[in-house]
């Protein structure tokens, strides 16, 4: 671990020496990468700065034992005691810092919701979870932009896809990606039956032109009049737009702009996203043990959350977390599930990182 931490300090003020020079500053495209990688690293040096610091007074304490004087002894071992745990608990957060971050969580998102079975009910608490959703961005600041929808005239949507730009947007939401249950009476039931229904979430981090290149030769655009709700027109052009993408298969619409080039730079955006996020899953499933270390697949058809409203319980399977305050997360107070799911993953991740090194270990006596 230590070897690494070197490494890591050796390249941030390799950093700090590459930002003072013109020619980087210069460059548009180097220039905003190595800032986003020296402010990364600054957290790991200033914790290893101060676990050296505190090792060093820790190391001048003990030298303190031999001393002949009673009091100056006493006061060493107290301070001995303060400086230990201090070591350890510097120690416990360096390895959650040198924890492999994922490379997209600073990334905007795009999030698509789906009905799925429960016919009407599913379309409704699609909706609800798009609202909740834009409302847990709005608390955070980030700008949600809606791309395509196909609402019932119950304020329903069979489906949703839309935008959410903000600074770590994706290490939030990415942990959404799932089939969401919901149990609750329909206002049609009139014996007070409780229906099941669910919808699925996937999350899918903005690609960037570089890591998806897409050939125009690919992609077929098809152009067609918007509709609302019930399938009225709510355009006089020929505005929306759709994308398909023949050697995949995909198939992207995007109707909620009136310019026409707008909808299908949207568009490009999506697809572009969801080829990305097929690269990402085949090379997840050639690394299994980091899949094994992740809350949840990520899989559309893994059940994650159930949300029972006549005990206005909400329940995240994956760490069994249950919370009797279904309202509060329907308006958008995500912060509680989300954060615990993130300490999950990273207590699982520290865990096998542990694995890893005390097997290299035994390796290396061996």
């Amino acid at each position: 671990m230590f070897e690494r931490l070197e490494g890591i300090e050796k390249r941030y003020y390799e950093l700090e020496h590459l930002l003072s020079d013109p020619a980087v500053v210069g460059d548009r495209e180097r220039y905003p990468k190595y800032v986003r990688e020296h402010a990364e690293l600054g957290k790991i040096v200033g914790t290893y700065s101060e676990y050296r610091r505190v090792n060093q007074e820790l190391e001048q304490s003990r030298e303190l034992l031999s001393d002949s004087d009673s009091e100056i002894k006493e006061l060493a071992k107290s301070e001995i005691d303060s400086l230990e745990q201090q070591r350890a608990e510097l120690e416990k957060e360096l390895k959650k810092l040198l924890i492999p971050k994922d490379p997209n969580d600073e990334k905007n998102v795009i999030i698509e919701i789906r009905a799925g079975t429960g016919g009407e009910e599913a379309s409704l608490f699609a909706g609800d979870l798009f609202r909740m959703y834009s409302r847990y961005s709005e608390s955070k600041g980030w700008k949600i932009e809606l791309i395509d929808a196909h609402w019932t005239d119950s304020g329903g949507a069979k489906e949703v896809v839309a935008m959410v730009r903000g600074q770590g947007a994706y290490s939030h939401l990415k942990y959404e990606s799932g089939t969401h249950r919901v149990q609750r009476v329909p206002a049609t039931e009139a014996q007070g039956r409780i229906h099941t229904s669910a919808v699925t979430v996937a999350v899918l981090a903005e690609a960037e032109d570089v890591e998806v290149q897409i050939d125009p030769n690919d992609v077929e655009v098809d152009v067609f009049r918007s509709s609302g709700p019930g399938g009225q027109s709510v355009n006089t052009t020929d505005s929306a737009v759709r994308l398909t993408h023949t050697p995949s298969g995909l198939v992207v619409t995007c109707q909620d702009e009136k310019s026409q080039h707008k909808n299908k730079a949207k568009a490009m955006k999506v697809l572009r996203a969801r080829l990305y996020d097929i690269q990402v899953r085949e090379q997840n499933e050639k690394i299994t043990q980091e899949r094994r270390s992740q809350v949840g697949s990520g899989d559309r058809s893994e059940r994650i959350r159930t949300y029972n409203f006549p005990q206005s319980r909400i329940t995240d399977h994956r760490i069994g977390l249950t919370l009797y305050k279904l309202e509060q997360v329907l308006q958008g107070e995500l912060d509680e599930i989300i954060d615990e799911l993130a300490a999950s993953y990273q207590a699982r991740a520290l865990q096998n990182a542990e694995s890893q090194v005390a097997e290299t270990a035994g390796m290396d006596r061996s």
